[in-house]
């Protein structure tokens, strides 16, 4: 099949399956979403051009572009990456040759878009840190910080981006869009599953509570404790305060079963046996690469890494 132009760059059509599996959702204000190319993707549309969060997985890059060019034909000037797993940054290559530095930037001298991540990302990317593969330098974010939050202003649109410690990972990203009252969570929230809580690479659960009370306090809702500020996952559904607070609540009930049951002496074994998750199971156990085992155990090691990992 023939190329199509896309904006600044030309992308191979996407297959046809590829290209059905692809959703693109108004969300609020200047934002949308894409979904089906692996982590949610968030579009902030506007006069001066596009800004992406994250660019899905390797392989669906043709698919992500069309999905975008669906809600605008508009230069992609940004890219944010949340976090450095490959189904959220496996289409920074493509994703960047496909777009360009904002006309009078200071990345104007750079052909492709700028994309921007915490340290802790590149260093994992370019350096193979945590066991993970070295990827070539185009994957690679070309802005990064290591402070609590930088700032950027795009389409009269002031954006924060909020490092979150160690949630999810230790290189997570809020993405709050004041203007248009819309927070992107990454992995930090998934409608789909329990958090994947990667402690090889500094997640902890902890953190992750935190984080996700970091989104309840910059969230408001309207009426009712509904509508109010949305709130785009890394997986699943658009959000608002009430489910981020419903989400935040059933993970900090798992961590304190577990905690009493580790605090008691108990093993690993005798923590999963005792299913702390039992009434979560069916809305939040189902993804077999994240299963139920494997959140109780995170969270289990978590709580005092060395001592549980000593009586293992």
């Amino acid at each position: 099949m023939a190329a199509l132009a896309l904006g600044a760059g030309l992308i191979g059509a996407a297959t046809l399956g590829a290209q059905d599996a692809i959703e693109t959702l108004p969300v609020k204000g200047q934002v949308s979403m894409v979904a089906g190319a692996g982590g949610n993707v968030t579009v902030l549309d506007g006069p001066q051009g596009v800004l992406l969060v994250d660019a899905g997985r390797q392989g669906m890059s043709d698919a992500l572009l069309a999905g975008v060019r669906r809600i605008t034909t508009r230069p992609i000037h940004f890219l944010l990456n949340t976090t450095g797993d490959m189904d959220h940054v496996g289409g920074n290559l493509e994703v960047g040759k496909a777009g360009r530095p904002a006309p009078g930037s200071n990345q104007a001298a750079s052909p492709n878009t700028p994309i921007y991540a915490h340290e802790n990302v590149l260093n994992r990317m370019s350096l193979g840190k945590g066991g993970d593969p070295m990827l070539e330098i185009g994957y690679w974010p070309t802005v990064t910080f290591f402070t609590a939050k930088r700032t950027l202003y795009f389409n009269n649109e002031p954006i924060e981006l909020i490092w979150q410690k160690a949630a999810h990972t230790d290189g997570d990203l809020l993405i709050f869009f004041r203007l248009s009252d819309v927070v992107s969570a990454g992995d930090v929230l998934n409608t789909t599953s329990f958090p994947v809580i990667d402690l090889t690479h500094g997640g902890s659960i902890q953190g992750e509570i935190d984080a996700l009370n970091r989104i309840i306090d910059i969230t408001v809702p309207r009426l009712n404790q509904m509508d109010g500020t949305r709130v785009i996952p890394g997986h699943g559904r658009i959000c608002n305060e009430a489910d981020v607070v419903e989400y935040r609540d059933m993970v900090t009930i798992i961590r304190d079963r577990v905690k009493t049951l580790a605090d008691q002496g108990k093993s690993l074994e005798d923590v999963v046996a005792a299913r702390p998750a039992y009434e979560y199971e069916p809305l939040y156990g189902t993804d077999k690469a994240w299963t139920t085992r494997q959140f109780v155990e995170a969270v289990y090691r978590s709580l005092k890494p060395a001592e549980r990992t000593s009586r293992q």
